[in-house]
């Protein structure tokens, strides 16, 4: 580490903080330049900007790791550029290169290396790469120009004292359309959830269940995170639908409990009043790994899972299996560990 920080790194939130410096690149004339890291965290853009007005906009988030011999790891960057390209698709958006998306990542990461957290704090340094739509446009149509962007932050352990299990509620609200950009990382699916947050929080529930937006009876997500069970028979279950994002912490979650637990692996219907198949449920994402579901409660009953105070062996199996990994501690499935 070149510099110092002057950082409480055992007591780190996740709020943001200024780092040295931030990748950017700007999209015009039909091509994007080359891109340059830069001091200044204000973005100029016009009034009239899309991202402004009708949402064009997309974004994305991972970390860094600091590892016992002091070496970088970026967990599965090329999967979050491969969804970012599919989230700009979505909104007519251009793609930014997938190879220069990661290597960009790794720029920005080794200029503010002296912020990662040093090893064995339990924190991170969190990447938020994101695009918008700027330039002169009133009229609902795609941007002319295009602005993409990559900040860093430390942020610290997710769980304080450990993996906690916490309450849900089930939302009357939907998280988005049945064919809408769901399945998209995009910050009006986001916007969408701050009020159904909202009341679950004051109702002291961590967040929302979301069910499917078509029939209302099968769970789709858990807040900004992905749901997955435990069923009595040891199979891990994660819901499908074309409105759910896909969570790379949940397809690595599938890949574990397969090859390393030995455990049967689905993506299927999970059925709002068949909760009590499930011995163990979770929510997984970027943030937190994973959030254990102690219950939901659903009108006027509340299914509670394992426990309400205690983790459930498998969720904490495919914890410390998954992080071990990201910190190094556990051997990867190959491609999943890109070095800075």
């Amino acid at each position: 580490m070149t510099k110092k920080v002057d950082l409480d790194w055992n007591n780190l939130g996740f709020s943001y903080i200024k780092t040295d410096y931030r990748y950017i690149s700007y999209y015009k004339d039909g091509e994007w330049d080359n891109g340059a890291l830069v001091e200044d965290n204000v973005l100029h853009i016009s009034e009239a900007s899309t991202a402004l007005h009708y949402g064009q906009q997309a974004f994305e988030g991972l970390k860094a790791y600091r590892c016992k011999d002091g070496s970088i790891n970026l967990f599965r960057p090329d999967q979050n550029a491969a969804r970012f390209a599919r989230s700009c698709t979505r909104l007519l958006m251009p793609e930014f290169p997938q190879e220069r998306f990661v290597e960009a990542i790794k720029e920005v990461v080794r200029a503010n290396e002296h912020w990662i957290p040093p090893y064995g704090t339990g924190g991170s340094l969190y990447i938020r790469p994101l695009m918008i739509g700027v330039g002169d446009t009133i009229g609902v149509s795609p941007a002319p120009e295009y602005i993409f962007t990559i900040f860093v932050m430390p942020v610290g352990a997710y769980f304080k004292g450990g993996l906690t299990p916490t309450s849900f509620v089930v939302s009357e609200y939907d998280r988005a359309a049945p064919v809408g950009t769901g399945a998209a990382k995009v910050g009006g699916n986001y916007a969408a959830s701050l009020l159904p947050g909202k009341e679950a929080k004051k109702r002291q529930f961590s967040d929302c269940i979301y069910l499917d937006p078509l029939t209302h009876t099968k769970i789709e997500e858990v807040g900004a995170a992905n749901f997955f069970g435990i069923t009595k028979d040891n199979q891990f279950i994660t819901p499908y639908s074309p409105s759910i994002l896909p969570s790379i912490t949940k397809y690595s979650l599938l890949w574990l409990a397969e090859h390393r637990l030995g455990m049967v692996v689905k993506e299927a219907d999970v059925f709002i009043d068949k909760l009590d198949e499930f011995t163990e449920a979770g929510a997984c994402g970027t943030a937190a790994v994973i959030s254990p579901i102690a219950g939901i409660q659903n009108g006027e009953d509340f299914h509670v899972f394992y426990s309400e105070t205690e983790v459930g062996p498998v969720t904490r199996r495919l914890y410390d299996e998954l992080v071990g990994i990201q910190y190094g501690n556990v051997e990867a499935p190959e491609g999943w560990i890109q070095k800075v």
